[in-house]
């Protein structure tokens, strides 16, 4: 049989723990106003859609139509052979991390003949960040296993774990279907 006094603080104990514990999972929504609505894409994989302002910049966020988070006026430009492409990007770590690279010089190759790939010199952050997306046709793109941006100018069919989508391109797509061989691309972030 048990003491007096160690049942007595085996209940103060279990008092305790019980009372930090509520404690520490109240939330009434004072820390963080973000409204997340949690829903499912097409293939039934849950997204969390996120009405977000971005603190830091002082920009607004909106969804697109794929769940992803867009940094409303926050754009890339592509410049190659006097052509312009411009990239809206996505509010996520691998996007923060690739604009703080920013203004960068590249060499992009052709890839299975539906994206332009180069590898980055400094690897992205994939913390956090949602992926097992199929690529579509001017998604602006990071696969996480080699390290590389990729530019889908054509749909590429398969969905992989490793892919993190960046941004979607907003204008001059085509350009990057006529272009055969290496090219260098100059990009940056415009206002």
């Amino acid at each position: 049989m048990l003491g007096k006094g160690f049942k007595f603080t085996l209940l103060s104990i279990l008092g305790i723990s019980t009372f930090l514990t509520a404690c520490g999972s109240s939330n009434n929504g004072s820390e963080n106003n973000d409204d997340v609505t949690p829903n499912k894409n097409s293939s039934g994989e849950q997204i969390v859609k996120i009405d977000v302002q971005d603190k830091q910049n002082n920009k607004d966020s909106t969804i697109d139509n794929g769940g992803l988070v867009i940094m409303e006026d926050v754009k890339v430009k592509l410049t190659f052979n006097n052509e312009e492409v411009m990239v809206n990007m996505y509010d996520n770590s691998a996007s923060r991390d690739f604009l703080a690279q920013l203004p960068l010089t590249v060499t992009l190759e052709d890839y299975v003949g539906k994206e332009k790939i180069s590898v980055l010199q400094k690897r992205l952050s994939a913390d956090n960040v949602q992926s097992g997306n199929q690529p579509k046709k001017g998604d602006f793109a990071y696969y996480s296993p080699w390290g590389n941006l990729a530019i889908f100018y054509n749909g590429f069919g398969d969905a992989t774990n490793d892919l993190i989508i960046l941004g979607k391109i907003e204008s001059g797509k085509e350009n990057f279907k006529k272009i055969h061989g290496d090219f260098t691309v100059h990009i940056e972030k415009v206002n």
